[in-house]
């Protein structure tokens, strides 16, 4: 009978020394263990869409502003007036900058007839405020809009539309000052140019009855 070379020299290694040469593999339990059905969940990646809206304006503007403790808005870029927004009772208030006069009631009563008619405070709610020479209006509110940013880009539309007032008041006022403070050449003298005299101007010092009577000298 055939026998493989290899397996004549099994055969006598293990007679005469007792030694196994195993030419196959023995069938070993590795435990590994596939099982069907996996799932996967594949996420897909997130997609970023940028809409540009040809429509869509971006507004810049400055205002002097600062935040009182309680969250209010105050501005101060008026000449005439401080203007508070108070953001938690929704209320514009107007107050003297310095005292009371017709050019500051002019100023809050243009301030609030421009936000009236802009939507922005109640029609029936201008009235005055519990501190002498304010004036106060309350704002609408609203679902649409934020009623607060209205509210202030509203008040720079209305303190931009009083700055040429501003600037002539300005510059009026600073004229007036050189004027007096430092008068042209024309409308000055030096000391001691002109004689003195017993009487000058237009108003006598002699011959007065009385102040304010009616008659050849009435002033």
């Amino acid at each position: 009978m055939y026998r493989k070379p290899q397996d004549i020299i099994t055969g006598l290694l293990h007679e005469d020394l007792g030694i196994d040469i195993r030419t196959e593999p023995e069938d070993t339990d590795l435990g590994v263990k596939i099982q069907g059905d996996i799932a996967v969940d594949i996420v897909p990646a997130p997609i970023g869409v940028k809409i540009n809206n040809p429509n869509k304006r971006k507004i810049q503007f400055e205002l002097n502003v600062r935040k009182a403790l309680n969250g209010d808005i105050l501005v101060f870029d008026h000449n005439d007036i401080d203007i508070v927004l108070m953001v938690e009772k929704k209320k514009l208030v107007a107050f003297p900058k310095d005292l009371m006069s017709e050019v500051v009631y002019g100023a809050e009563s243009r301030l609030m007839e421009w936000m009236r008619h802009n939507g922005i405070i109640e029609y029936d709610s201008i009235q005055g405020g519990n501190v002498y020479g304010s004036l106060e209006g309350k704002i609408h509110e609203s679902k649409e809009r934020d009623s607060i940013k209205s509210t202030i880009y509203q008040l720079s539309e209305w303190i931009q539309s009083e700055a040429p007032s501003s600037k002539m008041t300005k510059g009026h006022d600073d004229m007036m000052q050189d004027a007096q403070l430092e008068p042209s050449q024309d409308n000055s003298t030096e000391l001691g140019e002109i004689p003195h005299a017993e009487e000058k101007g237009s108003i006598k010092q002699n011959s007065l009855f009385a102040p304010y009577l009616y008659g050849k000298y009435t002033y």
